[in-house]
């Protein structure tokens, strides 16, 4: 394993352990109970299937695995802004965050693409690469 993919990996599991903190740092109502059970959920996937990624037999496994990723971290960006919006949690305590799952995310979508890109092939990859520019 190259020392990106450790590095990400470390990433995902200490952006877990953030969503673990904030989960237990809701307060006891049944609404913050339902959304915080919801980021756990999401928040915590995102690690535990990008290790599932690293560890795929094949680039389409890896496609799939990473497909997974992106839906679960596109989860947690929601609920973290659910949360702020619904006034759970003060927003200046969720900016940092947001913006590390914002990242993460991007990171997550732009490897999806280029693992997409590069299994179909150079024409492939030139439509993935004008679409991408043209959003």
């Amino acid at each position: 394993m190259d020392a990106r993919t450790q590095a990400l990996r470390d990433r995902t599991k200490r952006f877990a352990l953030r969503i673990l903190r904030l989960f237990r740092s809701l307060p006891n109502r049944p609404d913050a109970r339902v959304l915080g059970t919801q980021i756990l959920r999401s928040g915590t996937s995102v690690a535990a299937n990008y290790r599932a990624a690293c560890r795929a037999r094949s680039r389409a496994e890896f496609i799939s695995k990473m497909g997974i990723v992106v839906e679960e971290m596109d989860e947690t960006v929601f609920w973290i802004e659910f949360i702020m919006d619904g006034g759970l949690v003060k927003p200046s305590r969720m900016q940092a965050l947001l913006a590390e799952a914002n990242e993460l995310l991007a990171i997550f979508g732009a490897s999806q693409l280029t693992a997409k890109s590069h299994a179909s092939g150079p024409a492939s990859a030139r439509r993935v690469l004008s679409f991408v520019n043209r959003q």
